[in-house]
């Protein structure tokens, strides 16, 4: 006999879901934070700062652009990178639901 979920996932479930995802590898917080920091933009750059090749930054672009937290902008033949501002607000209201349903336990 299998187990079968039943349970329907709402929309924001899905995209914290792959926020999550996208943030669970340690290069992509890298990319993440660097990008916070404003000191980077182009992949060569984001690449000149991690021990990793320039095809594996792009893959890890590609997935954090993927679940919306980086966008891009083309600048002549380069693509410059950027935190997508209020990425972060789904997940942040997902965990204040955990946060304010943990709080009944304390």
């Amino acid at each position: 006999m299998s187990l079968v979920w039943k349970s329907k996932s709402t929309t924001d479930e899905v995209e914290v879901a792959r926020i999550f995802h996208a943030l669970a590898h340690p290069i992509r917080l890298k990319i993440v934070r660097l990008l916070l920091d404003g000191s980077v933009g182009a992949c060569q750059e984001i690449v000149d700062r991690l021990p990793i090749s320039q095809s594996t930054v792009s893959q890890h672009l590609k997935v954090l652009k993927s679940a919306g937290i980086v966008t891009d902008t083309t600048e002549g033949p380069r693509r410059r990178y950027r935190f997508q501002d209020g990425a972060m607000g789904k997940v942040r209201r997902y965990l204040m639901e955990f946060e304010d349903k943990s709080s009944i336990y304390d």
